[in-house]
């Protein structure tokens, strides 16, 4: 696929700008660039394909800071990667059958149909979040808040969870983050919310490279897209994580959710 130098240009910009706005939210990744990509005129295959692989390396780097800060519960993303996997699997294999029986073809309109009810779901996601978190997890972090043993009713439900992210992220590239970070609010409500985002990270690595890869064996990633989004967007996540320190997260969150929930609409009626 030939890109005019204008074209290149824009996608930069477009990692740029989505690559600002992960540093300063921790999400939205996967919810912004490929509606972002559509509105270039990327084809719908190439978009979802390319913005897995691109969310598998942006947010690699944010889990090993994670990591090191021992925000992780691996238990937990564990459990979240147990049914999303193999949701994933099963999902490119459906994929790979549909569009050997269509004569190649990519199932666009279904795609950009779930592409437009996973924005809805991950900006409700993220008001909820946005909602339910106002003061609430930072303050066990900063007293030191104890973690409740989560229950085995919860277990189940984190495993199911995974299961519908699976299909979700890899037909649309959207939910992981807004949508995860939402189920483990109400699924796990003492985890402090930096860990939240912590486990969600370790889960949605695995889970994007997973899916970007089966996207790959069916030639839906663009290197040099991926090359020009990936280029633009590392630096100004750094820059956006650096600017969101001095800004009101809850603000930030809200803004974000109704700008997924426009596109959502967008995608999923019109």
């Amino acid at each position: 696929m030939g890109y005019p130098g204008v074209d290149l240009l824009l996608y930069v910009l477009a990692g740029a700008g989505v690559g600002l706005i992960v540093g300063l939210t921790g999400v939205g990744g996967g919810s912004l660039m490929t509606p972002l990509l559509l509105l270039l005129g990327c084809p719908v295959g190439t978009a979802v394909g390319t913005d897995l692989v691109y969310a598998s390396i942006t947010k690699l780097s944010a889990l090993v800071a994670h990591q090191r800060q021992g925000t992780v519960r691996w238990g937990v993303a564990f459990l979240l990667s147990s049914g999303s996997i193999p949701s994933a699997l099963l999902s490119v294999w459906w994929l790979h059958q549909r569009m050997q029986t269509q004569g190649g073809g990519f199932p666009a309109h279904l795609v950009t149909s779930i592409l437009g009810s996973g924005l809805i779901l991950a900006a409700v996601g993220l008001l909820l979040r946005a909602f339910f978190c106002r003061g609430v997890n930072d303050e066990l972090v900063e007293h030191g808040g104890t973690e409740d043993r989560i229950a085995p009713l919860s277990r189940l439900g984190i495993v199911v969870v995974g299961l519908v992210l699976g299909c979700l992220v890899t037909l649309s590239s959207v939910g992981a983050g807004a949508c995860g970070t939402a189920a483990l609010l109400v699924l796990c409500p003492r985890l402090p919310l930096v860990r939240i985002v912590g486990t969600e990270l370790a889960h949605a690595v695995p889970l994007a490279l997973v899916a970007g890869c089966g996207h790959l064996l069916l030639g839906n990633v663009d290197f040099l897209l991926l090359c020009c989004l990936s280029l633009a967007s590392l630096p100004a996540t750094q820059i956006g994580a650096r600017i969101g320190r001095k800004m009101p997260d809850a603000v930030l969150q809200r803004i974000l959710g109704c700008l997924l929930l426009g596109l959502g609409i967008r995608y999923a009626f019109f």
